[in-house]
């Protein structure tokens, strides 16, 4: 079994996928719009360009989204992605790219359980926990 978590955009899932790309260190491997599928029919003119489904592989992992249809959008709350990374200069590297335009919930810092942790939403409204943990 594998579990994935599925982002929904408010228009910018394109954008925000380059900059999950270049911060996370992974590689685009879907990005596609409503245009020349069948489902662009189901949609506005000025929806087209925009993400039916988008897929961004990071060591391994998937994280996949698309952009909501109009007037389907709503805020995620209730969830965060989290990022587990090998190093404290990961961790900083990410969080910071992550905090970039959006908000940080909890700096970040060393725990009990961690070298470094930190939260942030970033500035598509996704929230995402950074965390290095100990080693044994």
């Amino acid at each position: 079994m594998q579990i994935n978590p599925y982002l929904y955009f408010d228009g910018n899932c394109e954008e925000a996928f380059k900059l999950y790309e270049k911060a996370l260190g992974g590689k685009i491997m879907a990005m596609l719009p409503h245009e020349g599928t069948p489902a662009e029919q189901h949609v506005p003119a000025e929806w087209k360009k925009k993400i039916m489904h988008a897929r961004l592989e990071v060591g391994g992992e998937a994280i996949m989204a698309s952009d909501a249809p109009p007037g389907h959008y709503a805020k995620p709350q209730g969830s965060s992605v989290s990022v587990t990374v090998k190093t404290k200069a990961d961790a900083e590297k990410v969080f910071n790219a992550l905090a970039e335009g959006g908000s940080v919930t909890m700096p970040l810092a060393a725990t009990f359980w961690s070298v470094a942790f930190g939260m942030v939403t970033d500035k598509y409204g996704v929230p995402w926990m950074v965390n290095c943990e100990q080693t044994a």
